[in-house]
């Protein structure tokens, strides 16, 4: 009689660990851990900004226009944050858009600085530069990174048979995605020469 119930107990344990019982959790875990680094990088950036823009108040003091929006497009990319359980559509929208404002701003100083060949020979302002531009690749990377572990996370709670398992015990919802905050992002630019 002990045979059928310990067949019956091994068959249960193995239909059930690749049922997303500890996947599901691991994967959440990897999204949260993917949206910090992403964090991370944003506020890398964030870091960066006072110390250039200083350095470019020294030499083109009279561009306070450009110099005070990088300042207020900062500090209102700084203000919209999100925890890794709030990542909604809508609440990844309102992040992008407060990014995409501070890097147009960003571009903006960056184009200001090449009217000023002092500057743009300036060690601070060079090195700052390179630390934004290795930033911004930074950021890219961890999006990409996030992406791929909403990615996992989204088929292990919507495709069976771990979704099964998710619909039982979790409950989980799929996590939002990035996606192109760039008017014109979905067209390649055309390119004339």
């Amino acid at each position: 009689m002990k045979t059928p119930r310990v067949a019956v107990a091994v068959a249960a344990l193995a239909l059930t660990a690749g049922c997303g019982f500890q996947s599901i959790p691991q994967a959440e875990n990897a999204v949260t851990a993917a949206w910090a680094e992403v964090e991370n990088q944003y506020q890398r950036r964030a870091d960066l900004i006072p110390n250039l823009v200083e350095t470019v108040k020294g030499y083109a003091s009279h561009e306070r226009e450009t110099l005070e929006a990088v300042i207020n497009a900062r500090a209102q990319a700084t203000q919209v944050r999100i925890s890794a359980d709030q990542l909604t559509p809508e609440n990844l929208k309102k992040f992008e858009q407060a990014q995409g404002a501070l890097q147009s701003a960003l571009g903006r100083l960056l184009a200001v600085a090449e009217n000023y060949p002092n500057l743009k020979a300036n060690e601070n302002f060079r090195d700052l530069q390179a630390q934004l531009e290795g930033t911004e690749n930074r950021i890219g990377i961890a999006r990409r990174r996030y992406i791929e572990s909403v990615q996992q996370f989204n088929n292990l709670v919507t495709v069976p048979p771990t979704s099964w398992t998710n619909a039982i015990m979790y409950k989980k919802q799929p996590k939002a995605q990035f996606t192109a905050t760039t008017a014109g992002a979905e067209k390649a630019p055309a390119v004339k020469f």
